[in-house]
């Protein structure tokens, strides 16, 4: 049976609450609000003031991981206080309650039982204070993933400084210096993300949504300091329970965007990271589909 995902071209906070609620699948319990806070200097990361009828509507918590940056990028999110800082200066703490969940250690550990390259996750401990998960991912070009969208807010987004390191270097070093220069091979890398996106899954088991706004499409991430502008036209919104399919459908309707002269440049970047790679590996390892039913509302 094909997944269902749903698909609007109007972009706007009340259409992103109408979106959710189409999924006809209410998180229950304390919702815990996975997005992209951005980094220093970023200029297209989606603020606050779009998200907000949307938290507020699940009642949620907005959560965030530090990152594991190390030497290897221009960035303040790799250290608790300064991540806190740029937390506050974005405004996110205005509208919200945050909890970057790895602020303080020790790290939650899960297994990955048919990991195809890691076999244990690790992640901010606070993750366990939730009942359920909603994803607001910025579906966007990234400079080693290929592209963001749920899966990486699943893998990447999820782990904690030093589960970012393992999952970069697939499984090889948990330290945030030495994982850039141990960094996996691209395809064990994209395997890797997905391994770590399925242990989520796993855990939230059935109490997850997932809503990708492809709204300012760069190449680059919300965790580039220095970032191309958008290269391509906004194109919607789009809402499922299945994080595998979401992200291909957004894939699909990039390549589906022959007439914008930007195409060709986003695209680039997806292929020569082996972008759909992760999403292969997350439907080998069977926690979504890349079968879907796109619904146009």
């Amino acid at each position: 049976m094909k997944s269902k995902v749903f698909f609007s071209r109007e972009i706007s906070p009340e259409k992103v609450v109408e979106m959710y609620h189409t999924l006809g699948n209410a998180l229950p319990g304390k919702v815990a609000v996975k997005l992209h806070s951005g980094e220093k200097g970023n200029q297209n990361f989606l603020r606050p003031g779009f998200w907000k009828p949307m938290i507020d509507e699940v009642h949620g918590t907005v959560v965030e991981c530090n990152t594991a940056y190390g030497d290897a990028f221009t960035g303040v999110r790799d250290h608790t206080d300064s991540h806190l800082k740029l937390i506050e200066y974005h405004g996110w703490n205005r509208f919200f309650t945050v909890d970057l969940m790895d602020a303080e250690g020790p790290d939650v550990e899960w297994d990955i039982p048919n990991g195809k390259v890691i076999h244990k996750n690790l992640l901010g401990k606070n993750i366990l204070n939730y009942d359920s998960m909603l994803v607001l991912a910025h579906f966007k070009g990234h400079p080693q993933g290929g592209y963001g969208g749920a899966l990486k807010q699943l893998s990447i987004g999820c782990a904690s400084s030093t589960g970012k390191a393992l999952i970069h270097s697939g499984g090889v070093s948990g330290d945030n210096h030495e994982c850039w220069k141990k960094h996996a091979a691209q395809d064990r890398f994209c395997e890797a993300m997905a391994d770590a996106a399925s242990s989520v899954v796993s855990h939230f088991d059935g109490r997850l949504a997932f809503i990708n706004v492809m709204k300012n499409l760069s190449v680059d991430c919300d965790c580039c300091a220095v970032a191309e502008d958008p290269c391509m036209k906004d194109i919607g919104i789009l809402a499922s329970l299945d994080p595998v399919a979401i992200d291909q459908a957004c894939l699909d309707l990039i390549y589906a965007a022959k007439d914008d002269p930007g195409q060709a440049h986003f695209i680039e970047r997806v292929e020569s990271r082996h972008g759909v790679h992760t999403i292969e590996a997350a439907a080998e390892l069977g926690f979504g589909s890349r079968e879907y039913e796109l619904i146009e509302l």
